[in-house]
């Protein structure tokens, strides 16, 4: 927003396609074509003899041909409303936060998981993490995470993510990194203008991937974890 005058920046921009003119053009001429075809086709209608051999099945195919190029005319037709003038839009996003933040409404987002051998804790992890990360009011966004087999091994990663949540959260948010999926992001880093910030970040996901993909093969919690959230898991745990 334009504080001086009050004015909005737009949400989006729209620029025209390059060379419509010769498209249009060439659907001029297209059309031309298949107008040409539909008039050879009515005319021999009306004007071919026809034996009595050749009225059993040569008209049914000649009627046939004529239905099916009225139809693909007539659809070709309809396609050109969105191709004759051909235009591309991008948007801001960051915009559209920036004018209705105040107004975006509260969000839960539920990630659900059952069976840690069939869907591992890491790749659920990452899934919460990367909506946790998401570029949207922290106070009007919650996550759940929905575990109906009630696994063990899948609540102590959740612990191990929401410790490494404070540091891949700030991180996230200052260098505006995409996609937002630790590992998805790890696995395509092109951008080496942050290394010192992306190896500290990347030594703290690999240590968190190494503790919870051992207590996946062991198919049990580590005993310091246990007395590091002794009241925790004493209590049982609970998945919303």
């Amino acid at each position: 927003m334009d504080r001086g005058r009050g004015v909005y920046s737009p949400l989006f921009e729209t620029k025209k396609g390059r060379g419509r003119l010769i498209y249009r053009l060439f659907s001029i001429s297209l059309f031309t074509a298949i107008s040409f075809i539909w008039l050879y086709r009515f005319n021999h209608i009306i004007t071919t003899n026809y034996t009595q051999q050749e009225e059993d099945g040569g008209k049914l195919v000649w009627l046939g041909m004529l239905a099916a190029e009225l139809w693909f005319g007539f659809y070709w037709f309809l396609t050109q409303a969105f191709r004759w003038n051909l235009v591309f839009r991008q948007p801001f996003k960051d915009r559209l936060s920036q004018r209705y933040e105040h107004m975006l409404p509260e969000v839960d987002i539920f990630v659900c998981t059952a069976d840690p051998e069939i869907e591992p804790p890491m790749m659920v992890i990452n899934t919460v993490l990367s909506v946790m990360a998401f570029d949207y009011p922290s106070e009007k966004l919650s996550v759940y995470l929905s575990d109906d087999g009630g696994s063990e091994i899948t609540f102590y990663a959740l612990l191990e993510a929401a410790t490494f949540a404070k540091h891949w959260l700030p991180f996230c948010k200052r260098f505006k990194v995409e996609p937002r999926s630790p590992a998805a992001y790890f696995n395509g880093i092109k951008d080496t203008s942050i290394a010192n910030e992306l190896v500290a970040i990347k030594k703290l996901y690999n240590e968190m991937e190494k503790r919870i993909e051992d207590a996946t093969k062991l198919k049990r919690v580590p005993q310091e974890a246990r007395l590091k959230h002794k009241g925790i898991f004493s209590m049982g745990f609970i998945f919303i």
